[in-house]
């Protein structure tokens, strides 16, 4: 696929993605070029491959010999919350945090320019806010200037609502002025989002029942507005908007409209609404495409952060 890179490609970069490889493909557009890159999904490893000309990693990184891994200008990545304890700064030996303290060792080790990391709204109360404060110092004990900010994808060119802080990190011997983007003056809507698209095939979207869980809120939105967030689970996808106005029958429960069909969106749907590129090839079957899709950091978001990172570091030559 060819790739439209507004600026040359003159930074290297290192990423832990996630999904299919938004934030790195992002970055990619605005002047990084991706050198390594690791995933423990095959399916999103094949799906990165079709784009990126890196060297892409299948396996668990904490199964990966570190000085194998080559230096970069920058490292990208994000890493599961869930592990963190509620009760203090970090509870380090659950196996779940073991993505994150592979990231921030992987940093320490290759001491990149600057470092970009992702991760969901609730790491910024979680703990009461002590877990974030744990990972700021966590990080700038290895050297660097940390900043970070809750952004939503909406503001930045992304037709959805998808909330997310982004963590950055310059090192400390650099001067740095970065700053995280601007919002943009006006929303993408999704009929100018996928309005052109043909109705997708049966195959092409998730045919499940709809459970209880998925009947307890309203999962569609009209054309001139944004989408809900893509999830990563094909049988939580929100609704077409060509689907009937869905009607509050009491807390919690919800019921479809009968006057038109009522439908997902397909996986290419979902992948636009990402701000992937329309022509980019997904591998797996159509729950993994789903996964891939909604794991992922939207296109356009990642490059407007790159945009200002490429920027900053380009003040220091």
């Amino acid at each position: 696929m060819n790739l439209n890179i507004k600026n040359p490609q003159k930074y290297t970069a290192v990423s832990l993605f996630s999904g299919a490889g938004g934030m790195d493909l992002g970055f990619e557009l605005e002047g990084f070029k991706t050198i390594w890159a690791n995933d423990i999904d095959n399916d999103s490893c094949k799906t990165h491959k079709s784009w990126s000309n890196s060297k892409v990693i299948v396996g668990d990184i904490n199964q990966i010999d570190y000085s194998t891994i080559p230096d970069s200008d920058l490292i990208l990545g994000g890493f599961p919350c869930q592990g963190f304890s509620l009760a203090g700064p970090r509870k380090i030996d659950d196996s779940r945090n073991r993505l994150y303290r592979s990231f921030v060792e992987l940093v320490e080790k290759k001491k990149p320019k600057a470092f970009v990391a992702e991760n969901v709204k609730g790491i910024l109360t979680l703990g009461n806010g002590q877990i974030l404060k744990a990972i700021v110092n966590d990080f700038s004990s290895k050297g660097y200037n940390v900043d970070f900010k809750l952004l939503n994808a909406a503001d930045y060119s992304v037709p959805q609502d998808r909330y997310r802080v982004l963590i950055v990190g310059i090192r400390k011997d650099l001067p740095s002025n970065f700053k995280f983007p601007e919002k943009s003056k006006e929303k993408i809507s999704l009929k100018n989002a996928i309005g052109h698209l043909s109705a997708p095939e049966d195959d092409d979207i998730c045919m499940a029942p709809f459970s209880s869980r998925y009947m307890s809120r309203n999962r569609r939105r009209n054309w001139s507005e944004v989408s809900y967030t893509i999830p990563a689970m094909a049988k939580q996808v929100t609704l077409h908007p060509s689907s009937p106005i869905m009607k509050k029958l009491d807390k919690d429960l919800w019921e479809f409209g009968n006057d038109s069909e009522t439908r997902r969106f397909s996986w290419r749907e979902a992948a636009l609404i990402q701000t992937f590129p329309e022509e980019l090839e997904f591998y797996g079957n159509v729950v993994s495409k789903y996964k891939q899709i909604g794991n992922a950091v939207p296109v356009n978001l990642a490059r407007k952060v790159a945009k200002g990172l490429y920027n900053s570091l380009e003040s220091l030559e």
